[in-house]
């Protein structure tokens, strides 16, 4: 099951905290087709988050289907995203990139925003 971590200080509104970490868990394979996402009550206890912001998230990834409410059940995820598994040598590779760069000395913004132009250059006119 996926746990919802908020950054109350990155100026990314919470309920689309909580669509991209879901995305993030599809796309990784945490999440599959079938599973079940947290209710709102848990996300509330975990994160001390309006309950109506959660329900909005998942309003959101239902109206992209990638996840359906059953009534009286919770809230399933319906299909994945990407195919980049959790445990990809694709990661472990990223994973030893991302401790050299800690090492030279680059803050995590500024390795995000390599890595971002690296993707620019890479997957030019990509939609996703």
């Amino acid at each position: 099951m996926v746990e919802y971590r908020i950054d109350r200080h990155s100026g990314v509104a919470t309920y689309v905290q909580i669509v991209q970490q879901t995305k993030q868990a599809l796309r990784m394979g945490l999440l599959k087709p079938g599973d079940r996402l947290p209710t709102a009550r848990e996300v509330v206890e975990a994160t001390a988050i309006n309950p109506n912001t959660v329900l909005k998230a998942y309003r959101e990834l239902e109206r992209e289907g990638l996840v359906e409410a059953r009534r009286g059940l919770g809230t399933f995820v319906r299909r994945s995203l990407g195919t980049a598994p959790a445990d990809s040598p694709l990661r472990t590779e990223l994973e030893r990139w991302a401790d050299r760069a800690r090492a030279a000395g680059l803050e995590r913004d500024d390795v995000a925003a390599l890595f971002t132009a690296v993707l620019d250059t890479h997957f030019q006119g990509d939609p996703t």
